[in-house]
């Protein structure tokens, strides 16, 4: 296609609330560097972490700069969510020659690793440290890119994907959960906590979800048992729990889990502090698990899976890109279970 030089999209032009997200139909239209494409954006994600970045929630009291990481350049155009179809390559890099080619449709993960000698685990988030999926075109490194064209989703599932399901294909592998596992997953009606329920499913664990009545309806017909957001889960009851939720009930699942029993966090929306019994934690010989860095390697495997036989997103809405800022409320306030999804406009021809 010929590539217009201006695009349109939504610009973070600051920390604070939807009043710094700011529409623009005058952004240039990046160009492909070396070893990157450049992807007509098709669908984009709503996420937490999009709006934990705009609102500077990920930045501790005591860490300067704010937002992700560290510091936030802006503007800067979020989207940690992207289902797109190739348009443009930079030049290839050594290696990376055919890997992915104009026309294919992409998604890529949202903690992209980029490993230094000092840190293994370092990682770039799209959306956070470069521009991401809410405008019409992004710019992405080719190897974090993965062709999800054979896949049967379409384009609007394959929006609600990236984050959700590459989070929960992350907290089940490092969580280890497996066949015969009985499993608590708190906050199981959101985007991750769905998808967290479907996979664990998949792997033949026993799944309990967390959530309130209003919202379980998804996951009780996915084949999870309920037990109500407020309810104290059985002590002892689990062999893992897969945590998105924090707050005040943190305590009550770690003591859920039975001796040798593994916990998985990769979410905090109850609250970020909690406050629990040590004891619990060491005389039951448990494993607590921070699950953000991602490798290759793993989104790898639920790209193979997206691409033979899918689990389906519950995908509640869809909104125009124009209407992030409701669509972000909509999110906070709980409103849908499963993922809320933005469709940008049509390219100019």
């Amino acid at each position: 296609m010929s590539l217009p030089d201006r695009m349109s999209g939504v610009l973070l032009t600051g920390h604070g609330g939807p009043e710094v997200l700011v529409w623009s139909d005058d952004i240039p239209v990046p160009r492909p560097g070396p070893g990157e494409a450049l992807v007509r954006v098709l669908a984009a994600g709503v996420n937490m972490t999009d709006v934990n970045t705009r609102t500077g929630w990920y930045a501790r009291a005591d860490s300067p700069g704010g937002g992700w990481a560290g510091a936030i350049a802006f503007p800067r155009i979020q989207g940690a969510d992207l289902c797109g179809r190739v348009v443009a390559l930079g030049p290839a890099l050594p290696g990376e020659e055919g890997r992915i080619r104009p026309g294919m449709r992409v998604i890529c993960p949202t903690n992209q690793a980029e490993p230094t000698a000092a840190n293994p685990l370092a990682f770039r988030a799209i959306g956070s440290e470069f521009d991401g999926a809410f405008a019409q075109f992004c710019a992405v490194p080719v190897r974090h890119l993965y062709d999800v064209t054979a896949s049967p989703l379409d384009d609007v599932a394959m929006g609600a994907v990236p984050c959700a399901y590459g989070t929960a294909w992350n907290l089940l592998e490092r969580a280890g959960v497996g066949a015969g596992d009985s499993v608590l997953v708190a906050g199981a009606s959101g985007g991750v906590g769905f998808a967290v329920v479907q996979l664990a499913l998949r792997r033949g664990a026993r799944v309990t979800g967390q959530c309130s009545a209003a919202r379980a309806g998804p996951l009780v017909a996915a084949g999870a048992a309920h037990l109500d957001r407020d309810a104290v889960p059985q002590d002892g009851g689990f062999d893992a729990v897969i945590d998105l939720v924090g707050g005040a009930g943190w305590a009550a699942r770690i003591a859920a889990l039975r001796p040798g029993g593994r916990y998985a966090v990769a979410g905090a929306v109850a609250g970020a502090e909690v406050t629990g019994d040590l004891r619990t934690i060491y005389l039951r010989d448990l494993v607590l698990l921070g699950c953000t860095h991602q490798s290759p390697e793993t989104f790898a495997r639920l790209v193979a899976l997206l691409n033979d036989d899918p689990p389906q997103p519950l995908v509640s809405r869809t909104y125009p890109l124009r209407d992030i800022a409701r669509a972000q409320a909509d999110l906070v306030a709980g409103r849908y279970p499963g993922k809320l999804v933005l469709i940008p406009p049509e390219p100019a021809a």
